[in-house]
């Protein structure tokens, strides 16, 4: 599974992660999947962290963060400059390359806020009560998400925070390159797999957003966000 998974070229600022591509050898949204779709992308310094997240959480006092399918590091580094220390893990391990390197460039002082992990999400052990804030933009396992939410969920440290932006049931654009029924979510359905007596949840919506293409195409996003605090 991945996160925020840019293809080549794009201008928009949000990373173009609905261009899923099918053809390649193994399973859709398997390691071997994203690391082909990293290889053939374009330049990391072109994408800009989620709007959603850094909206949402830019008044969070900082601490320690875990990005969750971190792609080429956009929301790492955005909460990097934050102040938070991140943990950012993508099953990639080209992206997490080159997320290493936009840090680098980014300046020592960011750089040394991340800690960055090539690793499957469904299988790295990320902990129970560890971090402040746990996000996750757009991460696809190869089944279902149920047991990936339950993982981030339980690695937030009571009194932290649940961010993941998902695309929403109607996204046409993710609709037309996968198949997967699991990669459209709603925030109603997040909210449904956490225990009520210990969380609050403060952001169950589903948003549109314009995009333009590095081809200068105006396209129309649909997406679920989520958002709540651990007890």
């Amino acid at each position: 599974m991945s996160g925020s998974h840019p293809t080549g070229g794009d201008t928009t600022g949000d990373h173009a992660h609905h261009e899923h591509r099918h053809g390649s050898a193994g399973r859709e949204f398997d390691r071997h999947y994203w690391e082909q779709r990293y290889h053939g992308a374009g330049s990391a310094s072109e994408s800009e962290p989620n709007p959603h997240l850094t909206g949402e959480l830019a008044g969070l006092p900082p601490g320690t963060a875990l990005d969750a399918g971190c792609g080429e590091g956009a929301e790492a580094i955005w909460l990097a400059r934050q102040g938070w220390r991140v943990t950012a893990v993508d099953i990639a391990a080209a992206a997490v390359a080159r997320g290493r390197e936009r840090a680098d460039r980014a300046g020592r002082d960011i750089a040394d806020r991340i800690d960055w992990h090539a690793a499957d999400m469904t299988r790295w052990e990320a902990g129970e009560n560890r971090f402040d804030l746990v996000c996750a933009c757009y991460v696809h396992p190869v089944d279902s998400n149920d047991a990936l939410f339950e993982r981030l969920a339980a690695a937030v440290a009571p009194g932290g925070t649940l961010f993941i932006v998902g695309h929403a049931p109607g996204d046409h654009e993710s609709a037309a390159h996968t198949s997967a029924s699991h990669v459209h979510v709603t925030a109603g359905q997040i909210a449904a797999g956490l225990a009520p007596d210990r969380w609050d949840v403060q952001l169950v919506e589903s948003r549109t957003r314009s995009v333009v293409r590095s081809s200068g195409e105006s396209i129309t996003l649909r997406d679920s966000v989520f958002r709540a605090r651990k007890r």
